[in-house]
This record gives C-alpha cells, structure tokens and sequence, in this order.
C-alpha cells in the first residue's frame, strides 16, 4: 500500500503546488475536497488543511470533520487551515489590521520544534490572507512570529498539529520546501520511495490485474500525455492496446505523417485515419469559440467510435488525463464556472459502453515527462510543447476553411522551426501562431496587397495555470515576420503577442 499525504483542498488558488511540493520531495499526495474526506487507513502518513479565498468568520465557512483527523494523524493547517484550528477550537481570528499580503520576515522562530528545523532566523516567507489569528485556544503555543504577526505559526502541545499563517508551498517562501519536507519526512515518518521507477513498475502490475487479456482502446494525439499513456499500457498488455490516431485537418504541418511513423517505431499498434475533410465539412461556417470546440470534439467521438467498431472485443476505452485535469473536475464549491470546454475531461456517447482506464491520473504534467524518459520515448515527443485538443481550429479566430489552415500550418511551421533552430525551443513552455480575423493594408514589390495578419505567442509556465510572455530576442522576431511575409501566400502582417496569464490566457480562444 502506497503511503501518502491528504491535502484537504478549500479552493486556495495554490493548492496544487502544495502537492508538487510534496511530490518534489518523492512523496506522494492527494488534493481532495474538504467535505469529502475518504476513510482512512493506514497509508495516510499526514493531512495538511490548504489555504482558501474563504474566511473562518463567514456565515458559509468551510467547515471540515476533523473527528477522525486531529490528533490521530500529524496535521498541518495552512492559512485558512491554521485559522480553522485556531477559530473553531477555543481562539479567535479577525480582520487584519495591517497589511498581510506579500513577503514577510519570520523575527521569531522556534527552532526546537521540529517544523522550523533547519529554518533560518528572519527567513522569508509569503503572506495572502485577510484575516489574521489574534489569540490563540489555551494549550497553543507560538512557535513563529513576524513583525506585524505574533501567531505566524502555533504548535498543539502534547498532539502533533501545527499551523502557520504562511504559504510555504510558493517560490517567494524561500525555506519553504524545507518546512514542508521537516512536515512530510520529519514529522509524518515518510520514506521519499514514489519516484518514476516506482510508479513505472506498480503501474504496469496493476494494469495487468485490471485489464488481463482485455483488449484496450486509445485516441493517440501526438502529445506527451497520450503517448506515455499508451507505452504504459503496451508494456501491460501488449497488442491488445490498439492506438488510434485522427487527422482531424487541424494538426501542425507534416505531423499526422511523421507522428505515425515515430508511434510505429516505438513498436505501437497504431492505425492513423485520415478525416479532414468531415472535420472541415462539419466546421463550415462556425466561428463561435465554444461550438468549435463542441463541434470537433464532436466528430472526433464520431470517428473514434466508428474505428473503435472495426476492432473486435473492445472492452476498455485508455485516456491521457492527468492529475490536474482530475483535480479541476471536482470543485470545493460545486462546479466551478466554465471558461472553456477541457478536451481531456468530456462525456462519451452512450452507446460505446467502454470501461474507462486512465495510467496517468495521478501524475502531474512534469511527473509525466519524467515517466516518458524512463519507459525511452524519444525527447521529440516528450519535449513536444502542449498542444490544444481542438488544435489549430482554435488558433483560426473565425470560420474554419482548408485555405486558413494551410495559411496557419505555414506560419506555425515557420515559427516552430525558428524556434528550434534558434535553440530558443527548450526555453519555451508552449509557442503558437494565431490567425486573426483581421486583414491590413501592406505593400509587396509595386502592389498594394490587402491580405492576412498573423500574431505569434510564446509563453513560459511550470503547469499552465499561471503564464508570463517570453522575451524573443527582436533579432529573431524580425527574422521570423521577414520569413513569413516571404514565403507565405495570404499574410502581410505579423504581431507578437505580450500578454500575460492572467489576465489573457494562453490561447486566443
């Protein structure tokens, strides 16, 4: 049985990085909504209560069963869970007087307690909440202070609770892993063992239990998540895995070809199917962000399931979703507001009947990458930027027609290609070249054209939650517009995008 860390998640807008933190540490975690809390057993190492856009004084609070919790488990209470502890238990939390948002300076610390082993005096750590504890229940006792803060962080005598008003898990904490690593190993007793080898060798012997000779289908796109999905799934069973690779009309220039021949090389059993057209005919005249996207996730379900027929004794249907993606599909408050329709998290027709088998659903995006390279797929795929499910569609800002895709193919290519022979490729989380329902006045030998602008976006991100624009050198970025210009018909104009997310997303659309 895998031992693991809870996190009982209130919607702080930093819980997952509480567990990549946890995980960074060879530990594995579990975000689960706090009024959802499973039975537990002898796995569970810890439970650490995550911050939240909550307070404990609202009418509405969050409030948890600790029952089973509190002093039986080590438990760590984070901002609103060290609130929780605090206001719910004997104390009292109140509006902040002072500001309490940004980087701090612990003036006090404790370092007896195991928590602040190996923590520097005046470490800096970073505050985000409104509330702040002004007494603490009877037997607390403050085991950190900043300036403005005496009950920065408190310790339960005789029980193993802790909470601190600090966020460790973010980067502006600087002794933050520490702190969770002195929680986690110190305190909770784990043994660091959930590394990729691990998850490689219990993975394939639980699919073996699961799956026998069953045999197994799955949508390969390409992308890293699918692809690693699917050498999994073939080191467990074999050709009875059968891949399916869709051209949907909307893939990067070339890739549908060379795609198929990197997944034959990996000893795939893969079939490519060739469906631009009815993807194109199903696409005409639709602009909407939104019912693009239905419209080709639509058709893909479509051609998926017509294939999927042709091949006998299906039994399971394979998906490359990971842990955020499972993570975001179930709120703390209900579903949360949609932005826009996830092509990893969406409903099979009915009539496949398919048991659903998903290898990846723990991992994390980078924890994917780090099995990919243990199981020797090739660093093309698994340095692939990620690519949208909709794919190119979503770039086209208005109707879809071959013509715009040829156009964007084009540019992409360029800009793809630039980037990779730049050596700049590696230094970008996810780059992309936009269409824009926009047409400009330009000038091209004696002519006056009036033709196409395109807008390129290149981003960096850990996980794609949060995203800065990249600083492309202006000596490439001109060399880029100048390549494009030139060599593809229909375009006259190019931009480069300098938005950040948030507010912008990363896409267009």
């Amino acid at each position: 049985m895998t031992e693991k860390i809870l996190i009982l998640d209130f919607g702080s807008q930093y819980t997952q990085l509480i567990a990549r933190r946890i995980r960074e540490l060879n530990v594995y975690c579990e975000i689960i909504p706090y009024d959802k809390i499973p039975k537990l057993d002898h796995s569970i190492k810890g439970v650490i209560l995550s911050g939240s856009p909550y307070s404990v004084r609202d009418e509405n609070a969050l409030i948890p069963d600790l029952s089973k919790i509190k002093s039986r488990f080590p438990l760590l209470g984070i901002c609103y869970g060290a609130q929780y502890l605090s206001h719910f238990y004997g104390g009292e939390v109140a509006p902040s007087k002072t500001r309490e948002y940004g980087r701090a300076n612990l003036s006090f610390i404790d370092n007896t307690d195991i928590l602040f082993e190996n923590i520097s005096q005046n470490s800096q750590v970073w505050m985000s909440h409104g509330d702040t504890i002004v007494k603490l229940p009877q037997n607390y006792k403050v085991i950190a202070s900043t300036q403005d803060i005496k009950n920065a962080a408190f310790k339960i005598q005789n029980e193993d609770t802790w909470g601190i008003q600090f966020h460790p898990e973010v980067y502006h904490s600087k002794e933050g892993k520490q702190l969770i690593k002195n929680f986690v190993v110190g305190i909770c007793g784990c043994n660091q063992t959930w590394t990729p080898e691990s998850f490689i060798e219990s993975t394939i012997i639980e699919l073996k239990q699961i799956l026998g000779n069953d045999r197994v289908v799955l949508g390969l796109s390409g992308g890293v998540d699918s692809s690693v999905a699917a050498i999994l799934l073939h080191k467990a069973i074999g050709n009875n895995l059968h891949c399916i690779f869709v051209d949907n009309g909307l893939l990067r220039k070339k890739e549908f070809e060379t795609v198929l021949e990197s997944y034959k090389g990996m000893g795939l059993n893969v079939r490519g199917v060739d469906a631009k057209n009815r993807f194109y005919d199903a696409l005409k005249g639709i602009s909407e962000p939104e019912q693009k996207r239905k419209t080709i996730g639509r058709v893909f379900i479509e051609v998926f399931d017509e294939e999927a027929h042709k091949i006998k004794d299906v039994k399971w249907l394979a998906q490359g979703t990971i842990y955020p993606d499972v993570i975001e599909s179930v709120s703390v408050k209900g579903p949360s507001a949609t932005i826009k329709s996830h092509h990893n998290v969406g409903g099979l027709p009915d009539f496949m009947k398919l048991k659903i088998v998903e290898p990846l659903k723990l991992l994390f995006k980078d924890e994917v990458r780090e099995v990919g390279k243990k199981l020797g797929i090739p660093q093309n795929i698994l340095e692939r930027h990620p690519f949208p499910g909709p794919g190119l569609g979503i770039r086209i800002l208005s109707d879809i027609t071959p013509e715009k895709v040829r156009i964007l193919q084009e540019v992409d290519f360029i800009f793809i290609e630039g980037l990779k022979e730049w050596n700049l490729y590696n230094e970008v989380w996810q780059a992309a070249a936009i269409l824009l329902p926009v047409q400009s006045v330009g000038v091209m030998g004696d002519e006056r054209t009036y033709e196409n602008v395109v807008a390129l976006r290149a981003v960096q991100s850990t996980d794609g939650m949060t995203a800065d624009w990249v600083h492309l050198p202006f000596e490439f970025l001109a060399k880029i517009s100048n390549k494009i210009i030139n060599q593809v018909k229909g375009v006259n104009r190019v931009v480069y995008d300098i938005s950040s997310k948030p507010p912008a997303t990363i896409e267009w659309e």
